[in-house]
């Protein structure tokens, strides 16, 4: 009877084998955490981006004279932006923690439930920095948008 003789040559040969191995998978689960990482902060700062991005694009878009106006209505700070001089608009405000828009007949009441979720945002201030120029603030950060038709007007709350 033959005996089988195992070579140290043999056990080491696998040994190593085994350890690229472990080294290979713990590089993947690696990789893969960080490119979760990765994509979950760009889509936060895309999520950021897009809303002050969003408000901006509205100004610009309708960019005449007189068409940009900021006022309180019920203790709400409203922006509101017309379309031409078709008497209607957008009004853009913040409310119960949500950034809402709204398009419809200027100088109407606010109607809330009928409006679209921008996106959500404790703070939302609009202020007049300069000639043709305001300040929109959220929780995302501030843009300024500068009128270059006309200028930006400030009213006070009709009662």
């Amino acid at each position: 009877m033959k005996k089988s003789v195992s070579s140290p040559v043999g056990f080491y040969t696998m040994g190593v084998a085994c350890l690229f191995l472990a080294v290979f998978f713990l590089t993947v689960i690696f990789g893969a955490r960080t490119y979760r990482s990765i994509v979950t902060g760009q889509t936060e700062n895309n999520e950021t981006r897009a809303l002050l991005s969003y408000l901006t694009t509205c100004m610009k878009a309708n960019d005449t004279e007189g068409a940009v106006e900021v006022y309180e209505e019920d203790g709400v700070t409203v922006l509101s932006i017309a379309d031409g001089d078709s008497g209607y608009g957008l009004r853009i405000y913040q409310y119960q923690g949500d950034l809402l828009e709204e398009y419809g007949k200027l100088g109407e009441a606010l109607y809330p439930g009928a409006a679209q979720v921008i996106g959500e945002t404790a703070v939302f201030r609009v202020e007049k920095v300069a000639e043709n120029t305001c300040a929109v603030t959220t929780d995302e950060g501030r843009v300024l948008f500068h009128a270059r038709c006309g200028e930006t007007t400030e009213a006070a709350a009709d009662e």
